[in-house]
């Protein structure tokens, strides 16, 4: 299994250097391809993942405060939207970082939003590996490149405005109810836990939205209220 990494067209596909390659095939590991496959010399991702969502809040922090005069409520609400899952999902898929995930043959089956996650997952394990692997200064330069060059065209959008406060103006606004949510599902083990929440005017069900938490799972149903609405 020594071929399964290719580190010559990893480097080529995401632009960065590859001094360690146990780093970065570990962090394309998903838990699920340890499961079919014992003996595996390497860990899953999830630790690396885990240092990286840490080091890309500091240097998206560390941008904001430096070039954007706002005021800390808009500088949080600019830094959750670019760090959104979505938002990595969307970064790793045009990078290519799709085409390395190790994972079980069922997850590789997935198309929906539990293959966005590896993705938004795997992103900031590499930047964990990259920093491993390199030292901060490499991971900042990766992380500006791919995924602060984003915040323009995030902020232009509307994305950092909270969906939830959104809808609930303009419910109020419209129909004079305010929304209510509630969690439909909740899957997956403790250490990756999944749910579905539901938005509702009254006991009627406007959308639903799933995300790793019940916020996010509800951030999600809101920004799709809104859509279902025509409010956007």
């Amino acid at each position: 299994m020594d071929d399964i990494f290719d580190a010559k067209k990893f480097s080529e596909t995401l632009g960065v250097e590859v001094r360690n390659p146990d780093l970065f095939q570990e962090s394309i590991t998903h838990r699920s391809f340890l499961n079919e496959h014992r003996g595996y010399r390497l860990e899953h991702n999830e630790r690396l993942e885990f240092l990286g969502d840490a080091v890309l809040e500091l240097v998206v922090t560390d941008f904001l405060y430096r070039n954007y005069p706002n005021p800390e409520g808009d500088l949080t609400s600019f830094r959750a939207a670019i760090v959104n899952g979505e938002i990595l999902a969307e970064i790793a898929a045009r990078l290519g970082l799709g085409d390395f995930l190790l994972m079980s043959k069922g997850e590789a089956k997935d198309t929906g939003r539990a293959r966005m996650w590896l993705l938004a997952n795997a992103i900031e394990a590499v930047i964990g590996a990259l920093y491993l692997d390199q030292g901060y200064e490499s991971a900042k330069v990766f992380i500006e490149n791919n995924i602060i060059s984003e915040l323009p065209r995030v902020i232009e959008a509307g994305l950092h405005t909270d969906p939830k406060s959104r809808f609930q103006e303009l419910s109020q606004e419209k129909t004079g109810i305010t929304p209510s949510y509630r969690v439909l599902k909740e899957w997956g083990p403790d250490h990756d836990r999944h749910f579905t929440a539901g938005v509702f005017l009254g006991e009627n069900l406007v959308a639903e939205g799933e995300g790793a938490s019940k916020q996010e799972a509800q951030r999600n149903a809101a920004a799709e209220a809104i859509k279902a609405k025509g409010w956007d």
